[in-house]
């Protein structure tokens, strides 16, 4: 069984690892073609021929956050990893941008608090490289390779602790990893151990509430031709 990790976009990171945790290999699958989904679907073979039956894979979840959704095509490169896994090994797990990040103890932000700056996206993802190389000792040659290094050390670390737990008991498993992976691990195994942010409470409001709509503004003419 190997553990693997995938950043799926146009430039798509594959980082496959040893049961031992030792570097099998990494690689980046450049989507090519004259159309979108012409390069969506070379990403999903490439995905789909790299994978094997019994590899256990951590996926990248969507950049819900992203302050830019390159055109929803990201998007569809997401849902071809997905795709190519569900195929050939049947399941998966996936971990958020924020997660990939806290896993390697990488902050968007910097400076004191009430007067952080968020870094530019490069910049995070600068970290992200050097973060690999000073948590494992490997210097990835892309960040898309470093995204999926840190995906598949994701996928070994949840597999160990699944693995090592008694009846769901996972704080003995747990120990061997620092605070910030403690919590992106068991935030993937069980997502309610997630401390939720407190909602703000709704103000209050003097507007007067409009009048009811109509009785029939809502139904359908009965004349009118059903279509289904």
């Amino acid at each position: 069984m190997r553990h693997v990790g995938v950043d799926p976009a146009t430039h798509t990171g594959f980082v496959a690892l040893g049961p031992d945790g030792s570097l099998l290999g990494w690689t980046e699958f450049v989507g090519k073609g004259d159309s979108a989904p012409a390069r969506i679907n070379m990403i999903l073979n490439e995905i789909y021929s790299h994978l094997r039956p019994d590899d256990n894979v951590c996926i990248e979840g969507f950049a819900m956050e992203a302050k830019f959704d390159t055109n929803k095509v990201s998007t569809g490169y997401n849902w071809a990893a997905r795709l190519a896994t569900d195929r050939k090994v049947g399941t998966f797990i996936s971990a958020t941008p924020n997660q990939l990040k806290k896993f390697v103890n990488v902050d968007e932000w910097e400076g004191e608090p009430g007067s952080k700056v968020k870094l530019d996206g490069k910049e995070v993802k600068r970290r992200v490289m050097v973060a690999v190389e000073d948590h494992w000792g490997h210097k990835p040659r892309t960040d898309n390779i470093a995204d999926a290094y840190v995906l598949a050390r994701i996928a070994e670390a949840v597999y160990d602790v699944k693995s090592r737990g008694i009846a769901g008991a996972y704080l003995a498993a747990l120990s061997i990893y620092p605070k910030y992976q403690q919590e992106v691990i068991m935030a993937i195994i069980d997502p309610s151990t997630v401390k939720k942010p407190k909602s703000k409470p709704k103000s209050k409001t003097n507007k007067r509430r409009g009048k009811p709509a109509a009785a029939d503004s809502h139904t359908q003419n009965t004349e009118q031709t059903c279509l289904f």
